[in-house]
């Protein structure tokens, strides 16, 4: 395998471990040398620096120009870097009140008349850098600057990645090696590699981060204290500069384990002040410290349900203790019953996220943002959108993703999620008539929230290339474009990031559309029919396992006997799950004739006989899927070969063993699955394939 040292780190790393910032050298680079031999800076800010930075690495690496870098704007200057107050636009024919309808972080892209200079200009310091990582893509991409003019500005407020890091090192959920944070229950000395990972999450437009589990051990309590915020503050400062704001996840018993307190009842007043106090401190090491993000009351984690409280006294005594700070709850609705009987038809741990939230709409402080799974279960490859998005129309939300893939193969299996999320941004909820759809209410126009967005679990580690399978960047890629401007296509997503990781090369090009965009869809075909979800191994939730899922231990998810098969949560005869949708979708899904055929057994219970809208019975298409989802594995394979000495031979190489590995997965789901089925329900398949 080929590596390469970075001398500067002691660290081996090949082309992967850059991602999608590669810079790689551009051949014809004659038509960009003329303007990027000096950069004329109008501001200086600690972000303004970062972008200074991220240009000379980027222009010496593409086009072997070292710029000059000059501190005031010089008629000479070919990248003019700052923001629309610090530069005099009225010197390049461009009015202020371009900026007027640009938030903070906007910007403008603009070549001159004559095409000599490049104007990189921000609302702010934070815009003027995502001018200059946007100019970036552009040299990467290789296209014209001629005439160029874009103005953008980001859709959503809140743009955050969840890091599931421990402070011992591991990562719950990570499938990258261990945590770039922590190590041995402290900080890392690596700092070099945030700085690194600030760069990536920054050049996509990320712009908040919560850096540890939202399940808070002891150890990770402790990040509230003098012994460990002076390291908060170390990285908090590294990411600042890259216009990323820290949060810290929080133990809600932390007054008791902290304080020594005899309560964390919100209700309590020596609560409150600790509360208070805890904050203050906390700003004192980290003034734009983001807030709080919270899981409580949730699979054995604290919270104020233990002192007979609810979410809005739970939230709003943190909420109060952040005000005088400018500071966020983000207060998770990740709220079940893990133990519930499932026996009993009526339970459904579907209706929880609803059923805890809903009736407490417009009751939370302005400064709390819930935030909701996009699913009402768990990160499955295939849910409903949860009904509780758009539900509280005065109570801000952002919806939450999973770009560590969980369920969807761990990153040893390739599943492209970005076709999924553009799924559940575009659908309509109606929940304030036609056209409420998801993105619409969680980028804040469709209720005007104070505070919303998109946060997601991230998916890196501190393996050489970040995300163990290296196609897996394409999800933390995406996932940051994608919330930037939810209106992007999967398409234009798809081939931006494989031009900037892997160049020009048709052949790789075309391979790589392929294998990404047919990739869900076909994860989906040989694990889970039909929306049924869940048919996983237990706590690891690797692998296929039809009845192992740790808390179905009362007996099966999908209720599959030799009859049928699927969970009814109709109105009449199921749990009335159904009934948490708004109007339209909730007649659809309550309908057996017009239910999705994707979501069928989410909703139905349905004899294996019951045709689909495809014309195929329920376990007939269970078969063909499982045989089919193979079969194209066997052709990524096929495809990914015919990329050898295209790729780098690293790269080449980890891919490949990790197509190997998805194979051996899927055919095991197909056997398992195909075979339990046809043992159950005593129905042979149509075309006569070996089942065990």
């Amino acid at each position: 395998m080929e590596k390469m040292i970075d001398k500067e780190n002691q660290r081996f790393v090949t082309d992967s471990y850059h991602c999608w910032l590669q810079y790689r050298k551009i051949e014809n680079a004659d038509k960009y040398t003329n303007i990027a031999s000096t950069i004329s800076v109008a501001l200086q800010s600690v972000v303004i620096d970062s972008a200074v930075n991220e240009l000379k690495i980027a222009l010496k690496s593409m086009l072997d120009i070292v710029p000059t870098v000059q501190q005031s704007v010089e008629d000479e200057s070919s990248i003019i870097l700052g923001t629309y107050e610090s530069v005099n636009l009225n010197n390049y024919g461009i009015s202020p009140k371009l900026f007027d309808d640009l938030n903070e972080e906007g910007y403008l892209v603009k070549t001159t008349d004559d095409n000599r200079q490049v104007l990189l200009i921000g609302k702010t310091d934070k815009g003027a850098l995502y001018a200059a990582f946007h100019f970036l893509r552009i040299l990467q991409q290789e296209e014209s600057l001629i005439g160029l003019e874009i103005r953008e500005t980001p859709k959503n407020q809140l743009r955050m990645m969840n890091q599931w890091d421990n402070m011992n090192g591991s990562i719950e959920r990570g499938y990258s090696g261990n945590s770039i944070f922590f190590n041995d229950n402290d900080f890392t000395k690596d700092l070099a590699r945030i700085k690194d990972y600030a760069r990536l999450l920054s050049s996509v437009g990320i712009n908040a981060i919560s850096i540890n589990n939202v399940n808070v051990w002891e150890v990770e309590t402790k990040l509230l204290t003098k012994e460990f915020l002076p390291k908060v503050k170390e990285v908090a400062t590294i990411l600042r500069s890259y216009g990323i704001t820290t949060y810290l996840s929080i133990n809600y018993a932390s007054p008791i384990e902290l304080g020594n307190l005899p309560t964390a009842d919100p209700l309590d007043k020596e609560v409150e002040k600790w509360w208070a106090r805890k904050a203050e401190e906390i700003y004192s090491y980290i003034p734009d410290f983001g807030g709080f993000v919270v899981k409580a009351d949730s699979e054995g984690r604290p919270g104020p349900f233990t002192y007979g409280r609810g979410h809005v006294e739970g939230a709003n005594v943190l909420a109060r203790a952040l005000q005088p700070f400018n500071g966020k709850v983000v207060w998770r609705c990740f709220v079940y019953n893990c133990l519930q009987d499932w026996r009993d038809r009526k339970t459904d741990r579907a209706r929880a996220a609803y059923d805890n939230f809903k009736p407490l709409d417009g009751q939370f402080l302005d400064n709390v943002i819930l935030q909701v799974k996009n699913g009402p279960v768990d990160f499955q490859v295939r849910e409903p959108i949860s009904p509780l998005i758009g539900a509280m129309k005065e109570t801000n939300q952002v919806v939450e993703f999973q770009i560590a893939q969980e369920y969807t193969g761990q990153q040893k299996d390739v599943c492209y999620l970005v076709p999924q999320w553009k799924e559940i941004l575009n659908f309509d909820t109606y929940a304030d008539g036609e056209g409420s759809t998801v993105k619409s209410i969680v980028d804040g126009s469709h209720y005007n929230y104070s505070h919303s967005g998109i946060a997601a679990v991230s998916n890196i580690g501190n393996d050489i290339n970040w995300t163990g399978n290296t196609l897996a960047q394409a999800n933390l890629y995406g996932f940051g474009r994608l919330t930037w401007n939810p209106d992007l296509s999967t398409e234009e997503i798809t081939d931006e990031w494989i031009q900037l990781t892997f160049g020009h090369d048709p052949k790789v090009v075309e391979v790589l559309e392929f294998i990404l965009l047919q990739s869900w869809r076909t994860y989906e075909n040989y694990t889970a029919p039909l929306g049924v979800g869940w048919m996983v191994n237990p706590n690891h939730h690797y692998g296929p396992n039809v009845d192992g899922y740790e808390y179905s231990k009362w007996g099966t998810y999908h209720f599959a006997d030799c009859k049928g098969i699927g969970v009814d949560r109709t109105m009449k005869t199921g749990t009335g799950y159904v009934g948490q949708y708004f109007g339209p979708n909730a007649e659809r899904y309550n309908s057996l004739e017009d239910c999705p055929d994707e979501l069928l057994l989410f909703f139905h219970h349905v004899p294996y006989t019951h045709k689909l809208h495809s014309g195929e019975t329920v376990i007939q298409h269970i078969y063909n899927t499982h045989f089919q989802g193979v079969e194209e594995v066997e052709t990524f394979i096929k495809k990914w070969n015919e990329l050898e000495g295209k790729v780098e031979n690293w790269v080449f190489e980890n891919v490949k063993e990790r197509f190997q590995l998805q194979l051996e997965n899927a055919m095991e789901w197909r056997d398992r699955i195909n075979t339990y089925f046809y043992r159950k329900s005593g129905i042979a398949d149509e075309k006569n394939r070996t089942i065990y």
